[in-house]
C-alpha cells in the first residue's frame, strides 16, 4: 500500500512538473516579441526612432531594431554580406534602385525630400560673420576646418561634392570645388551624423549637412540658393549640369552620380524574414497622421505619393503611396 502511494505521488509530480514547464513555454511563446530589422540613412535616424517607438506603442508584441549607417553602405549589407533586413531606407532613391533592384528587392517608393546646407554653432570661426554671399570663401580659409561624409558610402558625401560643384557655376568661383574638395580630407567621416561629435567638440567649424539633420540636433545652419542645394524639384535640368564619379555596384566598377533633386527612397528586401510586419510598419510610416508628421517635424517634407518607375511591383497595400 505505502509502495502504491509512494507511485502515485512520483507520477502526480512529473504530471505537475510537465504541466509547469508547458505553462511557463506558452508564456514564453505568447511574450516574445516579433523582431523588426531596418536598415536606414544616418539622416533618418532620430525621426526613425521616433516613428519606431509610436510603432511599438500600437504593436506592444513587436521590436523594432534600427541600424542606422551612409545609405550605400545599408546596401552594401544587403549585397555583399547578405545580412538581412526587413527595410532599407535610403536618403537617396536611386541607390535602391541602381544597387538593390532586381537581385535584392522589387520595388521602390519616394518618400521625403530635404536640403543641404551649411552647419555651424557658436563656437564655430567666423560664425558671426558668414552668409549666402562668402561662406565659399570662409571654408576656404587656413584657420577653418570643415567636414564632409564619404560620396563612396553616404548620398550626403556626393551631395557634398554636388553642391560644391554647383556653387562654383552659381557664384561664379572659378576653381571653388577643387580646391574645397582638396582641403580638409582628414575630417571626411562614412556618414553625415558621424560630423556631428567633431563639430560640438570644436574639431571643426562647418559641416556640409542636411538641414533636417541641423533642425533636429538644434544647430545652426546657412541656407543656401536653391541652385546649389539640391532642393527645388523644378531645377532638375540644371543639377543635372554637375557629376561626380563614386564607387559602382561591382568593385572596381566605376558609376557617374549627376545631381539631381534630394529624394528619399524606401523598399523591402526580397530578404527580408518578416515582410507582412514590414508592410505593416511602411503603412505606419506612410500615414499622414503618424509617421509622415512625425517626418516633417523633423524637417522632411513628404512626397507620398510619387511617381514610382517600379509600380507594377510594389505590394497592393502599398500601391496607394505611390503613382504610376
Amino acid at each position: 500500500m505505502r509502495l502504491f502511494k509512494i507511485l502515485c505521488f512520483l507520477i502526480l509530480s512529473s504530471f505537475s512538473v510537465l504541466f509547469s514547464c508547458n505553462t511557463e513555454n506558452s508564456k514564453q511563446k505568447h511574450t516574445e516579441k516579433q523582431e523588426l530589422i531596418i536598415f536606414h540613412a544616418g539622416s533618418l535616424s532620430v525621426p526613425f526612432k521616433e516613428i519606431a517607438g509610436e510603432f511599438e506603442k500600437e504593436n506592444p508584441n513587436v521590436k523594432i531594431i534600427l541600424e542606422a549607417d551612409g545609405s550605400r553602405k545599408c546596401a552594401r549589407k544587403i549585397t555583399d554580406l547578405h545580412k538581412k533586413c526587413d527595410i532599407m531606407a535610403s536618403a537617396d532613391y536611386t541607390v535602391i534602385n541602381k544597387l538593390l533592384i532586381p537581385e535584392f528587392a522589387d520595388w521602390n517608393i519616394k518618400f521625403a525630400s530635404n536640403e543641404m546646407t551649411v552647419v555651424y554653432n557658436d563656437d564655430s570661426n567666423y560664425a558671426d560673420k558668414i552668409n549666402q554671399n562668402n561662406w565659399y570663401d570662409i571654408l576656404l580659409k587656413k584657420e577653418v576646418a570643415f567636414g564632409r561624409s564619404d560620396p563612396n558610402s553616404d548620398p550626403c558625401g556626393y551631395r557634398a561634392v554636388l553642391t560644391c560643384k554647383l556653387a562654383e557655376q552659381f557664384y561664379k568661383k572659378t576653381g571653388f570645388a577643387d580646391k574645397i574638395l582638396a582641403k580638409d580630407l582628414n575630417y571626411i567621416r562614412p556618414k553625415e551624423t558621424d560630423l556631428l561629435a567633431l563639430l560640438e567638440t570644436g574639431n571643426i567649424d562647418y559641416i556640409f549637412l542636411y538641414r533636417s539633420v541641423a533642425q533636429q540636433h538644434g544647430l545652426k545652419f546657412l541656407i543656401l540658393p536653391d541652385s546649389v542645394n539640391l532642393k527645388n524639384p523644378n531645377l532638375k535640368d540644371y543639377y543635372n549640369t554637375v557629376s561626380v564619379d563614386i564607387s559602382g555596384k561591382a568593385p572596381g566598377e566605376i558609376m557617374t552620380k549627376k545631381g539631381a533633386p534630394m529624394v528619399y527612397g524606401i523598399t523591402i528586401p526580397k530578404n527580408a524574414p518578416n515582410p507582412v510586419l514590414a508592410e505593416k510598419f511602411l503603412q505606419f510610416l506612410f500615414s499622414k497622421e503618424k509617421g509622415l508628421k512625425i517626418m516633417e517635424n523633423n524637417g522632411q517634407p513628404s512626397l507620398i505619393p510619387s511617381k514610382s518607375e517600379t509600380y507594377n511591383d510594389i505590394p497592393e497595400s502599398l500601391k496607394k503611396y505611390a503613382k504610376q
